[in-house]
């Protein structure tokens, strides 16, 4: 049986793994960290990762990024890999995530659904055929109204996938409402939604010249999420240093 930490316990999606992790037959959480302490689990809750005392083969996080340097420093003082989930990270924050991974596995996704994950393959191949045709490439992402980064780190990731196969060579426009400019040809345009309860969609638009073509996600419940996490955790688990990502556990 796997042992696993989880950060950031009492918050939404840490609740739904625990949910989840319950009926599982391969992974239990066995501590939970969370400075809140308005809910009861099964396991333990700690305050702060340093007040832990509970021996574990990998920690799962979701937490916010504020949490993840204390989250890192103890991921390589523990020798205990890391799934980081949170997203909003500065590019600091993956920097340090990158070196931490030199002494200890680490896995970081900005999305850890398995259709995500598949897309982000797909847009790769899509780009390689659609933008030497002169087809415009859009992002448009929609979330509920709690949530503080904009745009998502899917987005980001998606546009990444893109652009890797593309050689990097198109720039990302976030806003065009502060200048009055014809859309540049080397651009990838990402608009962000926020309302209501949407649990994440991400559409990627490649417009050409009378037709469009589109790839959508959506996700309808955060259990997808959740799902990919335990899934992460499992394979992580006994892994020798270095920086892993899903295509790694899809792989």
């Amino acid at each position: 049986m796997i042992r696993a930490i989880m950060h950031g316990c009492n918050g939404h999606m840490g609740q739904v793994i625990t949910g989840l992790a319950a009926g599982d037959e391969e992974l239990e959480i066995v501590a939970g960290i969370d400075l809140s302490d308005h809910i009861k689990n099964a396991y333990p809750v700690f305050s702060s990762l340093e007040d832990c005392d509970v021996t574990a083969d990998v920690i799962i996080d979701f937490c916010s990024a504020k949490a993840v340097d204390a989250l890192v420093d103890y991921s390589v003082k523990k020798q205990i890999p890391a799934v980081i989930c949170t997203t909003g990270l500065s590019e600091g924050q993956i920097k340090k995530i990158k070196e931490a991974s030199a002494s200890v596995a680490v896995l970081k996704s900005a999305n850890m659904s398995l259709g995500i994950n598949m897309l982000l393959k797909l847009l790769k191949e899509a780009a390689l055929t659609l933008a030497p045709a002169g087809f415009d490439m859009e992002i448009v992402e929609r979330h509920h109204n709690q949530k503080v980064d904009a745009p998502s780190g899917t987005a980001l990731a998606l546009a990444d996938s893109i652009n890797e196969a593309l050689d990097q060579s198109y720039s990302y426009k976030y806003d065009r409402s502060k200048e009055r400019a014809k859309r540049e040809k080397t651009e990838i345009g990402i608009s962000a939604v926020r309302g209501g309860n949407i649990v994440g969609e991400h559409e990627v638009i490649f417009a050409g010249t009378d037709e469009v073509i589109e790839f959508k996600h959506t996700a309808y419940s955060k259990a997808v999420f959740a799902k990919g996490a335990i899934e992460a955790a499992k394979f992580l688990a006994g892994k020798p240093a270095g920086f892993y990502d899903m295509s790694d556990v899809i792989g």
